[in-house]
């Protein structure tokens, strides 16, 4: 019986979890939309805005709309006329107090990861962790720089340390570049194989590099 059970929770378990992330993702697509809608009611006149309500339920209605939306957004600010536009924006969000701090904090760090041009989160390594010894996957997400980087002598990098299964919550660290393994794995297989706490191995690479002896 145990058996049948764990079998039978194998395969449903897969479904259920991405159904419950789906439909996490589909209901804050829906508070967003409403919350959109609301902002509308607010400024539209009576006759009009009494419609908007109807709106709400339209099934998936929230997904498109948000969807066109960021389409739309990423189209005008990749063009010379939009990103003028974009950098007044940012001008006039850096000017006001308080939020200009999370403003800006949060700026940096979306560029950083969501930018073609950036290289964090775009090479999995192996890192010594917790201890001398024990070994962890780890994701580069640049280099020390600032203060930081002129009282760390010689060549170091930044990482992050993802917990298991949840690769959300984890340790940012600096190492240096000599004590940090380049992996062929990529991106996506070393997620896969943090969040499955090491039971979904990507393949072997061949010729990969060995791990140094243990002092």
């Amino acid at each position: 019986m145990k058996r049948y059970f764990v079998a039978g929770l194998l395969v449903w378990l897969p479904l259920a979890i991405t159904i419950w992330v789906l439909s996490w993702l589909l209901g804050a697509f829906d508070g967003i939309f409403s919350a959109l809608l609301s902002a509308l009611e607010a400024l539209l006149p009576a006759t009009i805005a009494g419609s908007l309500g109807q709106l709400r339920k339209i099934p998936f209605l929230s997904v498109l709309v948000l969807g066109g939306i960021l389409l739309a957004t990423g189209m005008f600010a990749t063009n010379i006329f939009g990103a003028w536009w974009v950098q007044q924006w940012d001008r006039l969000l850096h000017k006001i107090p308080i939020v200009k701090s999370i403003y800006s904090s949060v700026r940096q760090v979306s560029d950083t990861l969501f930018s073609s041009s950036g290289n964090a989160f775009r090479e999995a390594v192996l890192v010594q962790y917790p201890r001398q010894g024990s070994w962890t996957i780890a994701f580069v997400t640049g280099r020390p720089g600032g203060e930081v980087a002129a009282r760390l002598p010689g060549d170091y990098v930044s990482v992050y340390v993802p917990t298991t299964p949840n690769p959300t919550s984890g340790f940012f660290l600096m190492m240096p570049r000599a004590d940090v393994l380049e992996l062929r794995m990529s991106v996506d297989e070393a997620l896969k194989y943090v969040i499955s706490m090491g039971v979904v191995a990507p393949p072997a690479a061949r010729s990969s590099p060995a791990l140094p002896a243990r002092n």
